[in-house]
């Protein structure tokens, strides 16, 4: 099963925990703080896998999750670092983020990876926190939480040709002939319901990776018929053969169409060197109307050539045509989006709101992390909370806010205080 497009949800690992802990031996007394570092969480990389050519995994699988980093350990012992996360995609997958629609990457090469989630860093032990005026110090800090994003991975194949032109043109038939694909073959539209890859063997040094792109109709650059899914398949490509259906009312006309369509879907398109062929020449009716459709062609400026995919007449002619035309050919670009430069966020700032009941919510990256890696069991590690809270002001925002001993006060969605002064 052919699957171009997915949706799937990411997460890292979390760090771990730094613990609070004093050496323990024989004949040493107050032996000092020893406890350790957490380990990192592991990253979520996508990596790309040449042998791979659809998305069909992630119909299955939808969720990833990194493992999260070991806690720390007595004697300055550091935790386990989590182990990446490393997901297989088939090369000319594009990755967006799914809620912002930024574009995170475009993975064409083999072997090329994407760390789309990076890894908690561990928290630190007591041993960490220990200065000469506090020498027993009962603080850590817990593993710093692991990053999460909804992805939407799209495919786009990578091959040289790509075959185009109406339903029942006979790609699939070319293909089939030129190749060793098996493509669905039939007498009626839109036999072909998925992009299909093949490879053309010319000689022993010369080969084509030829795909045939399913039937485009009038209107399928806005969605119509099998609409703009396969569209983007053509912008790999660095050639294009055009085939016209012999049989069609007005083949020339069907030319001008499809041609509108690719130049309405993205320009670049139709700046692609372009081989035009009317298909099912071996019939009589077909050959009858050939030197009219070849004059039609020519005064547009095309030199159309004639063919049989069925009796695979002129087809070796218009491969190593392909073939010298692909090696002209640019490098066709792997970034499918201008980049857009955004003015970062700042990790400090937060806001402050006023619930219905009188208790207050405080949001902000840096107020959120804090609360999540802050021991809450430890008077020290609390009273270090409290003056990070005054470092970036959400003390005095609160003030401001109206706020009075007693009232509840939300740290993000997960921790729940009572405002003291």
């Amino acid at each position: 099963m052919f699957i171009d497009e997915a949706r799937i949800y990411v997460r890292s690992g979390k760090g771990g925990d730094g613990i609070v802990h004093f050496h323990r031996e024989k004949y040493v007394a107050r032996g000092g703080p020893d406890g350790g570092d957490g380990g990192r969480g592991g990253d979520v990389i996508l990596e790309v896998v040449p042998s791979l050519n659809t998305l069909v995994k992630f119909r299955y699988q939808r969720r990833f999750i990194a493992q999260d980093g070991g806690r720390g350990g007595p004697n300055n012992m550091t935790g386990r670092s989590g182990e990446d996360l490393v997901i297989p995609v088939p090369p000319g997958t594009v990755v967006y983020d799914d809620d912002t629609g930024e574009l995170l990457g475009d993975l064409v090469e083999p072997g090329q990876r994407l760390v789309v989630c990076r890894g908690g860093r561990g928290g630190r032990g007591n041993a960490r926190f220990a200065t000469p005026r506090n020498q027993a110090p009962r603080i850590a800090e817990k593993g710093e939480p692991g990053q999460e994003r909804n992805l939407r991975l799209e495919l786009k194949l990578i091959a040289d040709v790509g075959i185009v032109g109406v339903p029942n043109a006979g790609k699939s038939s070319f293909l089939a002939a030129v190749t060793n694909a098996k493509p669905k073959i039939a007498d009626y539209p839109f036999t072909t319901l998925e992009p299909n890859l093949g490879v053309a063997d010319l000689d022993a040094n010369t080969s084509l990776v030829l795909a045939d792109i399913p039937g485009l109709v009038e209107g399928a650059h806005r969605g119509v018929g099998l609409g703009d899914a396969f569209l983007r398949h053509i912008q790999r490509t660095k050639v294009l053969i055009h085939l016209l259906d012999g049989l069609s009312p007005d083949p020339v006309a069907d030319y001008a169409q499809i041609n509108s369509e690719l130049a309405l879907f993205d320009p670049e398109l139709t700046r692609k060197p372009m081989i035009v062929a009317l298909n099912k020449i071996d019939l009589p009716e077909v050959q009858e109307r050939w030197p009219e459709i070849e004059r039609s062609l020519k005064e547009r400026g095309v030199e159309p050539v004639a063919i049989s995919a069925l009796k695979k007449i002129g087809l070796q002619p218009i491969l190593w045509r392909c073939a010298e035309l692909v090696k002209q050919a640019p490098e066709v670009l792997s970034r499918v989006e201008m980049p857009v430069y955004r003015p970062s966020a700042d990790p400090r700032a937060f806001q402050v709101l006023r619930l219905p009941d009188g208790s207050f919510k405080v949001t902000g990256e840096a107020v959120e992390r804090a609360a999540a890696m802050t021991y809450w069991e430890y008077e020290e590690s609390v009273r270090r909370f409290q003056k990070l809270m005054e470092t970036l002001g959400v003390d005095e925002a609160l003030r401001q806010a109206g706020i009075q001993n007693g009232d509840t006060v939300f740290i993000g969605d997960h921790y729940e205080l009572e405002w003291q002064e």
